[in-house]
């Protein structure tokens, strides 16, 4: 397969990291001949990105400088990193204590993504490496993603994707699964029982607020070995290494942000 290059996507990029490494901001002709780019394409580029926000145009110097968006997407690129960090000595705990394959992630769009994950020590677990995506609306996690979300907003994403069947027992009536998100907001877990996947259950507890990117810890198990028993033990200590996560992770990035540059 050949590798296929957008010109115009890798300008952009040569254009921001010129601009945003520029303490005084960049103009035209300043990004035209440093990036050997013409005037007309710099032009244009910039256009565009001043239309997404990513740059502004200083109205007295004439020279461009990072936007509120580009800065937006750095806070959240960082505080993702913080995130998972901090996350995982609790995680590992967290498989530890439930001997259960434990995954940690966050939104994606319309999806959610691993970051990272814990396997169990089960011979038969339940594995998936990070950058696995799954589906926004599936089981466990779905709930929780959408617990972090007002009834608005979480019944306008139900409407525009739909509720896909995947089991027998996947919730495909939208008042249900709002009922059962409204649960999540209250207990701080949410459960799967063979929702998802058939033979799987699952707990997953929410994780937002401060400014943080929504993310979730989840426990995921074989139904044999994941009883109710265990769930009920799983959802709780998925609760506290929540809320534990959250914590840490809001300390050190209000820490990072007060380093000196």
């Amino acid at each position: 397969m050949s590798n296929y290059q957008a010109p115009t996507v890798r300008k952009a990029f040569q254009i921001l990291r010129d601009i945003t490494g520029a303490s005084g901001g960049r103009s035209i002709s300043e990004l035209s001949r440093g990036l050997g780019i013409s005037k007309s394409t710099v032009h244009g580029i910039l256009a565009a990105l001043e239309a997404e926000g990513a740059i502004v145009r200083d109205p007295n110097s004439k020279r461009y400088k990072p936007g509120l968006t580009l800065l937006e997407l750095g806070h959240l690129s960082g505080s993702t990193l913080i995130l998972r960090d901090v996350a995982r000595p609790h995680i590992e705990s967290l498989m530890a204590k439930t001997g259960e394959t434990v995954f940690f992630g966050t939104r994606s769009g319309q999806d959610v993504m691993i970051l990272d994950s814990v396997d169990s020590s089960h011979d038969l677990k339940i594995t998936s490496p990070a950058g696995t995506r799954l589906p926004l609306l599936a089981g466990a996690t779905g709930k929780a993603f959408l617990s972090m979300m007002t009834d608005d907003q979480a019944g306008e994403i139900i409407r525009e994707k739909g509720l896909r069947r995947y089991t027998d027992k996947t919730i495909t009536d939208p008042a249900e699964l709002l009922e059962q998100v409204r649960k999540v907001r209250e207990t701080g877990y949410a459960t799967d029982d063979e929702e998802y996947i058939t033979g799987v259950r699952a707990v997953a507890a929410p994780i937002a607020g401060n400014g943080m990117m929504p993310s979730a810890v989840w426990v995921v198990g074989f139904a044999p070995n994941l009883t109710s028993n265990k769930m009920t033990h799983a959802a709780a200590a998925a609760k506290t290494a929540a809320v534990v996560i959250h914590r840490e992770a809001v300390d050190r990035f209000t820490a990072s942000n007060r380093e000196p540059l």
